[in-house]
């Protein structure tokens, strides 16, 4: 049950506490439901302390209030945020402010060649598509979804961009760091910091982290080396959604309209 993540109801008490504490004892990671805030808070603390699983946690409802399991939903759930440009927050961050930055620095970087442009991303963009239909997720909205998207778009945004800079001397590739200890997550309440979380004993240090991508922006070995996916600092293939050019093109006019780089 490593990485799974069980809401359970009634689990101050009786059989919602048992089937709780058996699940927390499996590394299940738990959030129990109470009526009651401080007995829920009191079953928390004797769940860590028998299962050794710190992975827990607690919410209050009512569920006989359709107000209060309303609210419990939209907890527990990951939020949909936008910026003041009116855009998807996820994707604006990781990808469209990359898009923009990296286009308006694009003759800098052509005059000082040969010259290198990493872009992070992560294996979270295994796996998923690009849903073009419902880029903002107006329509449907799923943290996660939002951030593999995010991810996915770095990887086809840099093999776009290498094809463009073909012979210009400037060499662009993508970097998966390895899962890193950093805030990401925090801030979206949720579901998402649950996972954030969950994963924590597993995530690598942002030095360690690091040293990938300074080997990328460093390495006389890599010199000429352009278009490519590298997985901490070793290069490899990226999804089979990452190699759809017409995915790519379409993309980057997409960006193009959203930042307004030609404007």
């Amino acid at each position: 049950m490593t990485g799974k993540i069980c809401l359970i109801t009634g689990g101050n008490s009786g059989i919602g506490k048992a089937t709780a504490m058996g699940l927390a004892k499996l590394n299940a990671a738990v959030v129990i439901v109470s009526r009651d805030r401080d007995k829920g808070e009191a079953t928390l603390i004797e769940m860590r302390a028998k299962s050794g699983n710190r992975n827990l946690d607690a919410m209050t409802a009512d569920l006989s209030s359709q107000d209060s399991v309303r609210e419990l939903a939209h907890d527990f759930t990951c939020r949909y945020k936008k910026t003041v440009d009116g855009l998807e927050a996820t994707f604006a961050t990781n990808h469209l402010g990359h898009f923009l930055l990296t286009n308006l620095l694009l003759d800098v970087l052509k005059a000082s060649a040969p010259s290198r442009i990493i872009n992070l991303t992560s294996s979270a963009h295994y796996g998923t598509e690009m849903d073009f239909e419902d880029l903002q997720g107006e329509k449907k909205y799923s943290g996660y979804h939002a951030y593999s998207q995010s991810k996915l778009a770095n990887v086809l945004f840099t093999y776009q961009l290498a094809k463009q800079l073909e012979g210009t001397g400037v060499m662009v590739n993508s970097l998966h760091p390895g899962v890193v200890r950093t805030g990401f997550g925090k801030d979206q309440g949720g579901l998402m910091s649950v996972l954030v979380t969950v994963g924590r004993p597993f995530m690598i240090s942002p030095d360690r982290a690091a040293r990938a991508a300074v080997y990328l922006a460093t390495s006389p070995e890599l010199e000429g080396v352009t278009g490519k996916f590298f997985s901490r600092g070793k290069e490899k293939r990226s999804s089979r959604e990452s190699y759809d050019e017409t995915s790519a093109e379409r993309l980057w006019k997409i960006s193009e309209e959203l930042t307004k780089l030609n404007a």
